[in-house]
């Protein structure tokens, strides 16, 4: 591939909607439900190289990049670029869609295999959850079916399906205590205690008989209800510890005045701060965030979204590499950790596409 021809992959944000058994009572660990959604999302662009350089704020990207190209045995480098980001531990999935859209890029560039699984293992992704790696994969509703002990690659994706057309996302993120991360992520995990038999029993069972079959027949009455029901006694068994039902106190308010205002499901995505609420339609998402606004008084973003049920999209595109500015762009930062990297992040415009990768 020649200098001028660039890569870009765009990738959506996820909903981690709980975890089934972060035990591993019967040989499989963690399992769990999420979706994908359009916004916000991940954008970033690759071109060769004589070495490997990126620009923008979160050096994860030349972290990631270099994991690749050393699993690949590949000496030749490339120059990485951040467009826009998805606010970093927000609960969004951030850090697993950098690490696969880096891959994804680099594939591309080099003409490598580049099925999710194998991106995110080859960047050291999917370590507990799966959900972010089939987001990117597929998009959708995902269940996966956990990792056994000891792990051994990416959880199987048990069941994908389309998110209704119509159904809406009101994504609050508050200006609340970042989610965790790293090693403070595993320090938790360690020390979290098996959950009950009962609890784990009682979340599988309304994911299968209540939350999967309102999602196939689009009853989003007693999908929201179901979520919400799933939400509360998941966070039961984190409340060891993250101290609460949910990681932090407006948090927990902002789930409930999302239910009170007309979500029929609302719940907190992975360790927070961001929450989520579901409603049907465009006028139902729009009046809703507004009063979620009035609520926040500033203290956050919030805004609708549709579900991605495409998963991440790879094209390439000829030109210099200033072409982002020219179609409006700014080097969004990747870090994303202040409320106002979040709203900057959150106004950037999308690219238009050329070629899609294959």
């Amino acid at each position: 591939m020649s200098a001028s021809r660039a890569v870009f992959v765009e990738a959506p944000s996820r909903l981690h909607m709980g975890l089934i058994d972060p035990g591993g009572e019967f040989g499989r660990r963690f399992g769990g439900i999420g979706a994908a959604l359009e916004a916000p999302s991940l954008l970033i662009e690759a071109r060769p190289a004589e070495r490997l350089s990126a620009e923008g704020e979160d050096q994860r990207l030349l972290v990631y990049a270099r994991r690749y190209l050393d699993r690949h045995r590949i000496e030749e480098g490339a120059w990485l670029r951040v467009h826009r980001a998805i606010p970093a531990h927000s609960g969004l999935g951030s850090g697993t869609q950098l690490a696969l859209a880096t891959a994804r890029a680099l594939a591309a560039l080099f003409d490598r295999p580049f099925d999710a699984p194998g991106l995110a293992e080859a960047t050291g992704r999917a370590q507990r959850s799966a959900i972010g790696t089939w987001a990117f994969e597929h998009g959708g509703f995902l269940l996966e079916g956990g990792r056994r002990v000891p792990g051994d690659g990416p959880a199987p994706l048990l069941l994908r399906r389309p998110m209704p057309a119509d159904w809406r996302c009101v994504l609050a993120i508050p200006d609340a205590p970042p989610g965790l991360s790293g090693p403070a992520e595993e320090h938790a995990f360690r020390d979290l205690p098996p959950p009950p038999a009962e609890l784990v029993g009682r979340v599988a069972h309304l994911i299968l008989m209540v939350v999967l079959p309102a999602l196939v027949e689009d009853d989003l009455t007693t999908f929201g209800s179901g979520l919400t029901e799933v939400q509360r006694l998941v966070g039961e068994m984190f409340r060891p510890v993250q101290g609460e039902r949910f990681a932090d106190p407006l948090v927990a308010e902002l789930v409930d005045e999302l239910l009170a205002f007309g979500a029929a499901g609302a719940g907190q995505s992975s360790w927070g701060p961001a929450v989520y609420g579901l409603v049907r339609g465009e006028e139902a998402a729009r009046s809703l965030v507004r009063r979620v606004e009035d609520r926040l008084e500033g203290r956050g973003v919030v805004l609708a979204t549709s579900f991605n049920n495409s998963g991440a999209r790879c094209w390439t595109a000829d030109g210099d590499r200033e072409r982002g500015e020219r179609v409006g762009l700014t080097n969004g930062p990747a870090s994303a950790g202040t409320a106002a990297d979040r709203r900057r992040i959150l106004s950037i415009p999308r690219l238009e596409r050329g070629l899609e990768c294959s």
